[in-house]
């Protein structure tokens, strides 16, 4: 299929071309030729080779990469603008629109290959970029990642949504004099089951599961009195296979709306609802009036932030988990005495206090929890934190990266016992009135800013920041701080909690 389209894209710009003057001619040819390059490696099918699949257009969809002559999926888990930059450069378009998660072009059609992707930037092609290794992975099907790059001239969008190629797929509110009427049903108890939506008296249909997470969910069981979302799927178990065409498409939540009628969707007014997953691809939640809420502790980032100098000869644990720039392994391939070489590291304190009524739990199952060496314990998640470095601009200019954590009950208020504790193959989790915190003096509590020019920044620390675990609230699971840089000095104040 996607050989069909690139050889029908590239007729239909021979096709264009033959009736226009020479100097149209002449960009029609060199848009052809720009196109057969575009895919060449597809076409040839080299190693590392990507291409979009599951889109309404040759420019977007979820991404699969090709390794040992086979595709595979990439997950979402630390995916954003600067890997789908990478994507759209790789595959010669203009540059990137918008970068998805949570399977928006439809679940994923394969076994990931790539799972936790670390770009810099300025990598030329995807697999250039720091990732778990081929196949490793913890991601469900609903975790594709995917991209929407600008269009190039001449596109052609398919003909299900009938859109000109310069008009992005816009998604609004339910009209304010519309009424949506939102049910579960298909579940073995009130509390879960497929999401059915009715707009205006019409027939009951159900949500079209592209993106579908638990900010959506949450909003759905918000807005039914059912307390909180503990699980989204993108499934037909709870029925719906058979509906033809969904009441709706495209949602998209902030996730502290009062009802689903405020979040974004598809226009159903103008008759666009587009379902890129399969007719199983039914967006379903379970409800539960428990959950935990991890909040970020900022005191503890701004009392503890501090520059350290560390030779490369201390950190080769670090670089084994990602922990330092790209730069750094640049510098462990070239030069014989890189051992010496020091990094300049901002390093400090990370506290997450769950608030909530119920423990956290890690999102993986203690079966795929995975050994570290290095620290010589079990680590239960891939990412429960990141640390991140913006420019006043709002450009993201370092980051923090570790490969997994550990969660555990470091301490808690008086009178509550400690539960979970990472030695032994102990239990993992953090107890209600618990605090899980990461000291500034262990491996990785960092970000790297060795190439980074003195000035003044944005520091932010996100828990849970891909929602991937259930909690009451997401808005306070990040902190943004004032970064000043200095020469021999950093300083980290006027934190304040946010969103990741």
């Amino acid at each position: 299929m996607f050989l069909q389209r690139v050889l029908c894209l590239m007729l239909l710009a021979l096709h264009s071309a033959a009736a226009v003057p020479h100097q149209t001619l002449q960009d029609a040819r060199e848009e052809r030729q720009q196109l057969i390059q575009r895919y060449i490696k597809t076409l040839n099918k080299e190693e590392g080779a990507i291409r979009l699949v599951g889109g309404d257009a040759e420019y977007e969809g979820n991404i699969e990469v090709l390794h040992n002559n086979k595709w595979g999926a990439v997950c979402d888990d630390e995916w954003d603008a600067t890997e789908g930059e990478i994507v759209c450069r790789q595959l010669g378009f203009l540059g990137l629109r918008r970068y998805t998660h949570s399977g928006y072009f439809g679940p994923a059609r394969r076994r990931y290959w790539m799972d936790n992707l670390f770009c810099e930037g300025h990598e030329q092609e995807l697999t250039q970029c720091h990732f778990e290794g081929w196949g490793i992975n913890d991601c469900e099907p609903s975790e594709a990642a995917g991209v929407m790059c600008y269009a190039p001239r001449n596109a052609v969008r398919a003909a299900p949504l009938a859109l000109p190629d310069d008009r992005p797929l816009l998604k609004y509110p339910i009209h304010p004099r519309s009424r949506l009427y939102v049910r579960l049903r298909g579940g073995r108890s009130p509390n879960e089951g497929r999401v059915e939506v009715r707009i205006d008296g019409q027939h009951w249909g159900s949500i079209c599961a592209d993106g579908w997470g638990m900010l959506e969910a949450n909003v759905v069981c918000r807005q039914l009195g059912l307390g909180y979302a503990s699980e989204a799927f993108q499934t037909d178990y709870f029925g719906g296979a058979n509906i033809s065409r969904p009441t709706l498409s495209g949602s998209e939540c902030y996730g502290n709306e009062t009802e689903l009628a405020d979040c974004l969707h598809h226009d159903h007014l103008q008759g666009i609802v587009s379902c890129h997953g399969n007719r199983q691809h039914v967006a379903a939640v379970i409800c539960d009036y428990l959950s935990p809420d991890l909040v970020v502790d900022y005191y503890e980032i701004e009392q503890t932030a501090h520059l350290e100098d560390r030779p490369m000869v201390l950190m080769q644990c670090a670089m084994e988990e990602n922990c330092v720039s790209n730069e750094a392994y640049q510098i462990q391939r070239d030069d014989p005495h890189w051992r010496y070489q020091t990094r300049r590291l901002l390093k400090f304190t990370a506290a997450a206090i769950n608030a909530g009524n119920t423990d956290f739990r890690p999102f993986k199952a203690k079966s795929q929890w995975e050994w570290h060496m290095c620290h010589m314990h079990y680590h239960s998640m891939e990412v429960f934190a990141t640390f991140d470095i913006y420019d006043l601009q709002g450009q993201k200019v370092a980051q923090g990266h570790k490969a997994s954590f550990c969660l555990e009950d470091s301490s808690c208020l008086p009178g509550v016992p400690r539960k979970y504790n990472c030695a032994n193959f102990g239990d993992q989790g953090i107890s209600v009135n618990c605090s899980d915190v990461y000291l500034y003096n262990l491996d990785c509590q960092w970000v790297d800013i060795t190439e980074l020019p003195r000035g003044s920044y944005v520091l932010k620390i996100a828990i849970n920041p891909e929602f991937k675990v259930a909690e009451m609230s997401y808005d306070n699971n990040a902190a943004i701080c004032d970064l000043f840089y200095a020469e021999n000095y950093a300083r980290v104040d006027n934190c304040r909690l946010t969103r990741p």
